[in-house]
């Protein structure tokens, strides 16, 4: 008798849980990624002849809130076309019951691995890419409320695109009512004190599964979580702050970067700090005035998270007008020279 290696074992479970395809106008290619709920597939629209991502719910995972997750983030993400997310093109149930949507297929890299590649300017310019989605979908009454890098995707050339609409919450949904499932049932998503998010980059009302206090708010820490891992190359909570979340210490601060590493400029330490204040209401307004106050940082503009001091705004001005400085004190020493020499003429 052969026995099979473990590596075909799996690679035969894998095969086996393949959504079928046979009565739409898809065409398997293959597998691009696997998570709790299901699985990304490549696949070919044979109608329209290119190729898209279908996000297919797992057989084990198909549970009545799991499929009512999946249709909520395919409504979700139908409602907010922006080039900043990625845009849905179909969705529905598949021959063997299965959910699934249809999005564009991207190229590229996830933030979290390719931010290490990048300078800190580009990082910054990423981050504003980020900031306009978030703004856009908080404008139109969406919440993401799991902003992190790893749900973030930069593509081949140079687009951004926030990802991952699996937890979002539409602030216009009626209470209790979320995305109907296949029998065309609507049930609750998320729970009141449902904790929704990643531990390591979610708000503390997040943490602390307080409904009622999630709003935009919510997702400008998110957002503020993402820049101190642009600027610190690491999750604001890991190690034993992760630990401190874990046991109930929602409110816990992360360390500050400046500690870790003292070339983080103050002003982008200041932004980080009052994106991630403990309390909503310290926090900027919307993604767009955190966005805001990264440009004035890139401008060589005062930072109004920051409250700079004598010597460091004099350092800000003789950065920002470097150019015009050096022509007058250029034409000055001319100037005194051209005098010198005359009198020394004479």
């Amino acid at each position: 008798m052969r026995y099979l290696s473990d590596r075909t074992v799996r690679h035969l479970r894998r095969v086996a849980e393949w959504p079928d395809l046979g009565e739409t106008k898809y065409r398997l290619i293959e597998e691009l990624g696997r998570g709790g709920m299901g699985a990304v597939y490549l696949a070919e629209d044979m109608v329209l002849g290119r190729r898209v991502a279908l996000k297919v719910l797992g057989a084990a995972a198909a549970t009545p809130g799991s499929v009512d997750r999946l249709w909520n983030e395919a409504r979700i993400l139908a409602r907010l076309e922006h080039p900043g997310i990625v845009p849905i093109h179909d969705a529905g149930a598949l021959p063997d019951g299965r959910i699934y949507y249809a999005m564009k297929r991207v190229d590229g890299k996830r933030l979290d691995e390719l931010a290490p590649s990048l300078s800190r300017s580009e990082r910054l310019r990423a981050f504003q890419r980020i900031c306009e989605a978030v703004a856009f979908a908080n404008a139109r009454g969406v919440l993401h409320r799991d902003l992190k890098p790893e749900n973030v995707m930069v593509g081949s050339f140079g687009e951004v695109l926030v990802m991952d609409w699996g937890v979002a919450k539409a602030l216009d949904a009626p209470a209790g009512a979320s995305a109907p499932d296949a029998e065309g049932a609507r049930p609750d998503a998320t729970a009141a004190g449902a904790v929704v998010g990643t531990l390591a980059y979610m708000s503390p009302e997040q943490a602390e599964g307080a409904a009622d206090r999630i709003g935009a708010a919510t997702d400008v820490y998110g957002l503020g979580a993402i820049l101190y891992f642009l600027l610190g190359g690491r999750a604001p909570f890991e190690g034993e702050h992760a630990e401190d979340r874990a046991r109930g210490a929602a409110r816990v601060e992360p360390v500050p970067l400046r500690r870790g590493d003292a070339s983080v400029p103050p002003a982008l330490e200041a932004i980080v700090r009052r994106a991630m204040a403990v309390e909503p209401d310290r926090r900027y307004p919307g993604a767009e005035d955190l966005s805001a106050d990264v440009s004035r940082y890139l401008d060589g503009e005062r930072v109004l998270a920051h409250e700079e001091g004598f010597v460091e705004r004099a350092r800000r001005m003789l950065a920002r007008y470097r150019t015009p400085i050096l022509i007058v004190l250029a034409y000055v020493v001319v100037r005194a020279a051209l005098i010198v020499f005359g009198l020394g003429r004479r």
